[in-house]
């Protein structure tokens, strides 16, 4: 394996999200480099890019490929949320020594819009023209979606964190019947390194009944983690560490069964 690692951050988020994750690999030896995606770079309390409401997956992923063009050899790709989305998107273009999807948001040809997805981004679909717009979910929808097992004292800090978010990508996600450009389209057959899924038993933005399709998708390289008593923020929930421990030695597994280079 690749000694480096590079970490998509998902919906309203930004390099930050991966503080922990980050720490903990580069003591076990990895290079971790963590962008931040096109537009999220602001001021939570500041007002966003208007260019960022038509931001699609595709442009997201162009950054992201220029990121890796600048590592030596190909990295692990480790994605959250919508940046697990990207990552499969980066992974089908041949760009990964490995995958870690963790509670990703589905490609093309898998439904999302689940009962509980629904009411997460009903602050979001319920407006119109919210797919060329900025958005930002509500604090109250916020904890409901993604930060539920999350410790009271935690939510807001992390909340205010929080920027916005591309309206079209939000769109290429949830209504990818609809578009026309097939920004969330992944050829699962040009995914050929070792995937690791991660879904959450309780989480309610990419529900289990999700990520565990998103696992039959690559099943000829896949192998597919289900906690039961996670939900979607298993990048800073209590027993994240466990988390990151698994993948860890799933990493480590790979690396032992894949010819090392000179």
């Amino acid at each position: 394996m690749n000694e480096t690692i590079l970490m998509i951050h998902g919906m309203w988020g930004g390099a930050w999200n991966w503080d922990n994750y980050k720490k903990f690999f580069e003591a076990r030896g990895y290079g971790c480099v963590a962008p931040t995606l096109r537009y999220h770079d602001m001021d939570p309390k500041g007002v966003p890019d208007s260019r960022l409401g038509t931001t699609s997956l595709l442009d997201y992923a162009r950054d992201l490929e220029a990121e890796i063009a600048r590592i030596p050899g190909k990295p692990v790709i480790m994605g959250h949320s919508m940046g697990g989305l990207l990552a499969q998107i980066l992974g089908s273009r041949g760009l990964a020594k490995a995958l870690v999807l963790l509670t990703p948001a589905a490609p093309a040809g898998i439904m999302m819009l689940k009962p509980s997805v629904i009411r997460s981004f009903a602050s979001v679909m319920l407006k119109w023209g919210f797919w060329r717009k900025p958005h930002r979910l509500p604090f109250e929808a916020a904890v409901y979606a993604m930060y539920h097992l999350v410790p009271r004292t935690e939510q807001r800090p992390l909340y205010d964190r929080l920027v916005y978010e591309s309206g079209r990508a939000a769109a290429e996600i949830g209504f990818w019947l609809l578009d026309p450009t097939g920004a969330a389209r992944v050829d699962e057959a040009k995914v050929t390194c070792p995937v690791l899924v991660v879904g959450g038993g309780q989480d309610r933005i990419t529900p289990p009944g999700v990520t565990r399709k998103i696992a039959a998708k690559y099943r000829a390289v896949s192998t597919y983690l289900e906690l039961p008593d996670h939900a979607h923020w298993v990048l800073g929930e209590p027993g994240w560490e466990k988390v990151a421990e698994s993948v860890a030695k799933w990493l480590e597994e790979k690396r032992s069964q894949t010819p090392q280079g000179p």
